[in-house]
């Protein structure tokens, strides 16, 4: 009769099967931290939801969480600290639009993002708004095109730094809506946000959750999303769809991704897990308060997503005529 030890190490799955004719097999998966690089710095969306998912899989998983913030070059440095790593299962990424929009926007990359990122799961989404000062006498997304096509050139937009989701928001609105006006940008949402209340640029786009506060308090004014859905967040805010340009859709999203040569039955392992904590109402809940829609699925939405969003950043970049740099 089998002793309870080896009856007990049996139902382990092999976790650790001894023989002494062969070396031990390798400790089953998760045997140690797991890394999950950020391409943005502390305190951004990706990195929140980074923190907020890491946390959910490390108690599900029983080995911590490891956040590597590393921004910088539209995600290209995060991106190419992956692609150095071995494809394991214990080094990760946050991909988010910047890595969907960085094949056109720079002259050549270290990587190629449909080739050498692994889908595992999306993460979530977030609303980018068009927001005005509280003061201001726009109040709907009509309002904005009327003064732009009365007046043009009268009107100037603040996104942050060129090439961002922001920025190319407000190339494609200028050309669905097929109207002229500036476009100033600035390094960071404190910058924008001040020129903003200051009068120094009329309207902006920028992401809500870097800005809750300031919506909360009455001193900013969304007057449209831009995605083809209504926020979560802002139901009462109508999307740029709603009666001013029919098909405009601008998604901002993060998710989770591996090396690209990760094999097939550890990318389904992850997303099994990562799918998991996504589903839970204590993460969503956590994720909606920063903004962010959770959401899941398979690895191969992602992939289209991610081939999608490639294609549309593409084209955007081309029609706005912005320089790769």
């Amino acid at each position: 009769m089998r002793s309870r030890r080896n009856v007990t190490m049996a139902a382990l799955g092999g976790v650790a099967t001894l023989s002494a004719s062969r070396p031990a097999r390798a400790q089953a998966w998760p045997a140690k931290p797991i890394r999950v690089i950020v391409p943005n710095a502390a305190g951004g969306v990706a990195d929140l939801t980074a923190r907020a998912v890491g946390q959910a899989l490390a108690e599900r998983l029983g080995q911590p969480v490891v956040i590597d913030n590393r921004p910088g070059a539209g995600g290209v440095v995060a991106a190419q600290a992956l692609t150095a790593a071995a494809p394991d299962g214990y080094t990760l990424m946050v991909a988010t639009n910047a890595h969907a929009i960085a094949p056109s926007l720079f002259r050549s990359l270290p990587y190629d993002p449909l080739r050498d990122l692994a889908p595992i799961v999306t993460l979530g989404a977030f609303a980018v708004a068009l927001i005005v000062p509280s003061g201001s006498p726009l109040r709907t997304p009509a309002d904005l095109l009327a003064r732009m096509r009365r007046e043009p050139g009268a009107v100037n937009i603040g996104t942050i730094s060129v090439g961002s989701t922001q920025h190319l928001a407000a190339a494609l609105f200028k050309a669905e809506a097929g109207v002229e006006a500036e476009t100033v940008t600035f390094p960071a949402t404190p910058a924008l946000i001040t020129a903003l209340l200051r009068g120094d640029v009329d309207v902006a786009f920028e992401i809500t959750g870097p800005i809750w506060g300031q919506i909360e308090a009455g001193e900013l004014r969304p007057i449209a999303v831009t995605s083809a859905a209504r926020a979560a967040r802002l139901p009462e805010v109508p999307t740029l769809q709603e009666g001013a340009l029919p098909g405009y859709d601008v998604s901002s999203w993060n998710a989770l991704v591996a090396p690209g040569r990760t094999p097939e039955a550890m990318i389904e392992r992850l997303n099994r897990e990562a799918d998991a904590v996504l589903a839970t109402p204590a993460l969503r809940e956590r994720l909606l308060a920063a903004g962010v829609e959770a959401r899941g699925g398979t690895p191969g939405a992602l992939r289209a997503l991610l081939a999608s969003e490639v294609a549309k950043w593409r084209t955007v970049i081309e029609r706005a005529r912005i320089e790769r740099q």
